[in-house]
């Protein structure tokens, strides 16, 4: 990919996830750009609520050279694909 960053509208993904002790997933790898990319770190995780709508969020690092911000969906209990960017672009 030439782009250093890329957003997009939210697409829905396949992803392979991890369930902790308390039932939350995340992600350990996904397919987005037609290919698989392995999830090597998770940089940060936050959550958004509004009235009716709960989204677990995640920025990753991929195994493409992208940190990539993807989100689970509680109320459709799907995971999406919002954005990526050149690895440790806004990092400290």
């Amino acid at each position: 990919m030439s782009e250093v960053r890329g957003e997009m509208a939210d697409q829905k993904i396949d992803i392979g996830s991890y369930a902790g002790y308390k039932g939350e997933e995340s992600p350990r790898v996904f397919f987005a750009h037609g290919e698989k990319i392995t999830v090597l770190n998770i940089l940060r995780m936050w959550v958004e609520e509004a009235e009716q709508d709960r989204k677990r969020f995640f920025v990753v690092q991929g195994s493409d050279g992208f940190d990539h911000t993807l989100y689970y969906d509680l109320e459709s209990r799907g995971w999406f694909y919002r954005s990526f960017e050149k690895a440790g672009r806004g990092r400290n």
